[in-house]
């Protein structure tokens, strides 16, 4: 997992993914700066899917209201909340371009660093932001510290941020994916990784989150991590079905 690879010249076709639970205040913001940045780094073919996870809010209204996109925008509504891994395989499996960009919509990372995962982008690989200095509280940093050493423990090591909201990766690595919760990044990475795809690390900056409330401490989202990544652990095949890279 290094950083010293040859630059790719050619941009790939991308679809952001972008999940969203009662986002109101800053959807739309990024949105327009998620296109902005793909527009500027020479992107000519992209599509942004705004997955609305069963917000109480504006969210999917805003989102919708962006504006300027027309066919490039695409929002998809859940009609309740089903989790974040859900929100994910909605989006990856409703992806249409060759590679899927993922990043959180709360506004805590920019959508113009995707410009260090796109020079190292290759069919064959999934390039995985790691944030250089969390901006998080220190609950949900212990909870991320005690469950990735687990994840360490029962898969050996994939990336260095395994749970970091910003990735690069051909679109065949997010189909057939089958968690609902937060566990979906190490179900996408191991299965991956185990594919014969090359896992590689980049350092983005992440920002203090300033609306909305973070819900990756919930507790009941913890236990339903640590019970999926319980149910991966039994049950191997779960990581079976993707093939290798070309």
């Amino acid at each position: 997992m290094s950083d010293h690879v040859m630059v790719t010249s050619v941009h790939p076709s991308v679809s952001a993914v972008l999940p969203a639970y009662n986002e109101e205040a800053v959807i739309a913001e990024t949105v327009r700066r998620t296109s902005a940045a793909l527009t500027e780094l020479g992107v000519l073919d992209f599509e942004i899917l705004v997955i609305d996870d069963g917000s109480t809010d504006a969210t999917a209204v805003n989102a919708a209201g962006a504006g300027g996109l027309g066919t490039r925008l695409r929002v998809i509504s859940h009609p309740h909340n089903r989790g974040y891994g859900a929100a994910l395989r909605t989006g990856f499996d409703a992806a249409t371009r060759d590679a899927i960009f993922l990043m959180d919509s709360d506004g805590q990372f920019d959508p113009m660093e995707i410009e260090r995962l796109l020079a190292l982008y290759g069919p064959d690989r999934v390039i995985c932001g790691y944030r250089i200095k969390r901006r998080d509280t220190w609950v949900r940093r212990a909870y991320h510290k005690a469950f990735f050493a687990l994840v360490r423990l029962g898969f050996g090591p994939t990336t260095r941020d395994v749970n970091c909201a910003f990735k690069l990766f051909p679109r065949a690595v997010g189909q057939g994916l089958r968690a609902d919760g937060a566990l979906v990044s190490t179900e996408l990475l191991v299965r991956a990784h185990r594919s014969g795809y090359r896992l590689m690390d980049v350092g983005v900056h992440h920002y203090p989150r300033t609306t909305g409330r973070a819900t990756g401490a919930d507790i009941h989202v913890v236990l339903r991590a640590f019970r999926e990544l319980w149910e991966l652990r039994n049950n191997p095949a779960m990581l079976d079905g993707l093939e290798p890279p070309a």
